[in-house]
Formats: C-alpha cells, sequence, structure tokens
C-alpha cells in the first residue's frame, strides 16, 4: 500500500468509521438502558422511515427531506463563499409568510397565484437576507451575528400577523386562513407528496453546476478560500456577497413557499422553527464537508433519522429524543473536525509536519 493510500485512510475514511461506530455504541447503550429489542428497533426504524401503508412513511421522509435540503443547499452558498450566514431560519419564515399572504390574498387564475406566492416568497427571504449582508458591508455588523439576530424579529413578526390581522379565529390557533385548495402545489398521483420536492431536486442540479461550472460560483468559492487574495486581484467583493446572500435567502423563502402551498396549506406560528430546519440544514452541510452534490444525499439522512425515530417508538416504545441524542453525536463530529481544519494552518506555521 502506497503512502498516499494510507493517508487517505486515515485521513478521510477512519473518522467515518470512527463516527458510525460511536453511533451504533450509543445507539445499542441507549436500547439497553430502555431495554429495548435491538432487532425490533431498528426494523421499526426502518419501517418508520421508508414504509406504511403504499409507502406512506417514505413520503412523510421525503417531504421533510425538501425542507431540511433546501435549507442545507441555502447555507452552503454562503459557507464556501465565506459567508457565515446563519439566518436562514429567519429568511425561511420570512419566504413562508409572505408566501401564506400573497397566496390568500392575491386575485387571478390559480397556476398565477401559485407561482406568484413563490417568488414573493423567494423575494422576500432575499431581501431578509440582504439586509443582513448590508449590515455587514456598511454598518460594520459581524455577519454571523447581524445573521443570527435577524431571526427573531421576524419570528415576531409573523406571530403577530397571524395572531391578530390574519388570524384564522374560528380556528382557535395561532395561525393564517387556510390557502384555498385550487392554490396548493399538487401532488404526484396517488401519492401524499407535492411537487415541491422538484423544485429542490432543480435547485440541488443548478447549485451544483453554480458551485463547478460557473465563473461566480468560482469567484465565490476564491471569496471564501481567502477574501484578501480576492480582494487583491480586483474582485467586487462587496457586490459578490450581496449576490450571494440574495441567492442564498431566495432558496431559504422558497423553502418556505414550498412549506406552506405544498405541506401545510397555510402559515402556522412556528411551523417553520419547532422542527429546526434551518439548523438541520446547517449540520447537514458541515456534515458533508460542503460538498454540493453530497449534500441531498446529507439532507435525506437526517429527515430518515427524525422519522425513523418515531417508528422505533411505535414499534418498540423506544423514546423518539435517541434521535436528537444520534443527531447530538453526528454534531460533536462535525464539531471536531472544523476544529481540525481550523487548527491545520496554525501546524504548518509553527513547522509542523505536513503530509504532501
Amino acid at each position: 500500500m502506497s503512502m498516499s493510500d494510507r493517508n487517505w485512510m486515515r485521513d478521510d475514511l477512519l473518522p467515518w468509521i470512527t463516527t458510525l461506530a460511536w453511533i451504533l455504541g450509543i445507539l445499542l447503550l441507549l436500547m439497553l438502558l430502555v431495554s429495548a429489542p435491538f432487532g425490533t428497533a431498528i426494523e421499526g426504524f426502518f419501517q418508520g422511515a421508508f414504509g406504511g401503508r403504499r409507502f406512506a412513511f417514505l413520503m412523510q421522509t421525503l417531504s421533510r427531506a425538501t425542507l431540511i435540503v433546501g435549507m442545507a443547499l441555502s447555507v452552503m452558498l454562503s459557507f464556501r463563499a465565506g459567508l457565515f450566514n446563519i439566518g436562514g431560519e429567519g429568511q425561511l419564515v420570512a419566504g413562508g409568510l409572505v408566501s401564506a399572504l400573497v397566496a390568500l390574498a392575491m386575485p387571478g387564475p390559480p397556476p398565477l397565484v401559485i407561482v406568484a406566492s413563490i417568488a414573493a416568497g423567494m423575494a422576500a427571504g432575499a431581501l431578509w437576507a440582504l439586509l443582513a449582508g448590508v449590515l455587514y458591508l456598511y454598518v460594520g455588523v459581524p455577519l454571523l451575528v447581524g445573521s443570527l439576530l435577524l431571526n427573531f424579529p421576524i419570528r415576531s413578526i409573523a406571530s403577530y400577523l397571524v395572531a391578530h390581522p390574519f388570524r384564522d379565529v374560528p380556528s382557535g390557533m395561532l395561525q393564517s386562513h387556510l390557502v384555498p385548495n385550487e392554490r396548493w402545489l399538487p401532488y404526484f398521483p396517488g401519492l401524499r407528496l407535492d411537487i415541491g420536492i422538484l423544485f429542490v431536486v432543480l435547485v440541488s442540479v443548478l447549485v451544483v453546476v453554480y458551485s463547478h461550472k460557473t465563473l461566480h460560483g468560482y469567484r465565490a468559492r476564491l471569496n471564501g478560500l481567502s477574501p484578501d487574495f480576492a480582494r487583491a486581484v480586483g474582485l467586487p467583493v462587496s457586490r459578490l456577497t450581496l449576490q450571494t446572500l440574495a441567492m442564498s435567502g431566495a432558496i431559504a423563502g422558497l423553502v418556505g413557499a414550498i412549506a406552506v402551498l405544498g405541506i401545510h396549506h397555510r402559515y402556522i406560528d412556528g411551523m417553520l422553527v419547532q422542527p429546526l430546519y434551518a439548523w438541520t440544514g446547517i449540520v447537514a452541510v458541515l456534515l458533508v464537508g460542503m460538498i454540493p452534490w453530497l449534500v441531498p444525499f446529507s439532507g435525506f439522512f437526517f429527515a430518515a433519522l427524525q422519522t425513523g425515530a418515531a417508528g422505533m417508538e411505535r414499534a418498540a416504545q423506544v423514546p423518539k429524543e435517541i434521535a436528537l441524542v444520534m443527531q447530538a453525536v453526528i454534531i460533536l463530529f462535525v464539531a471536531s473536525r472544523v476544529s481540525l481544519l481550523l487548527a491545520a494552518p496554525r501546524g504548518r506555521d509553527k513547522g509542523g509536519d505536513v503530509d504532501v
């Protein structure tokens, strides 16, 4: 075996094997603690994630994966450009809220209203992301701080609007009125799955093409690798920042529109926040090292982890919170990998040994 092969196994393959071993070990330990039959629990997991009558649970997994993958693609665009935009939750809420209001209020034929609602949701997400960019570039608020803090005002605005002027009072809940049936995203024939997944598939393809085949994508990646070098070679860093944030926010707004028009058919207070779609998307991106074509697989994995946990609870009385424990283990793995990557340059600067 050559030196390069050994280095590859040590640096790339071994961490994944170690993480998988930790996950399986912790899962087995938790099963023992709750006195659950391991085989029944695993069978319940796969049934809950991929089974059901007419694959109902698989459709549920795909619906959840649609939103997680969409948010992962959103954050990946900004992260690869060196922009730590963690305001996806706010951009998601902005897109979902505006999409719901447009679908309820706009007159016209249903196809036109659907298109307008999606476009309005994307525009709202893009504008909310641009606000963080403006604060960063022209006011001096760090993007990490500004994008995070902007999550809270839009959540409060959305809560107020569905609690007062646009509330469906007879329902007794904090939610908007139901979007008329003809303005929902169509379902696939015979399946409880809307065509919103096709939008995310299309976005996934476009993001891969953008990242690897376009000049703008190359410049964004260059800015992410070395902002100082990007400025030195004359790249319009400020404009590049705003454009990338707008694209990132637009994808988040699209996900919000899909959630409203395809899944919930109204805006419900907390429906886009409590499931942690945005934060799960961040973990999904970091887990695969921000490689664009791997992001959909990572997002689907986390969706299956969450729906499969519910199946374990039904089949073997295993608390579904175990899925949160598994996700926490993965987050710890991601954090350790990021820490190693950040520490690597310091080792080189100090004259440490570096594999070539």
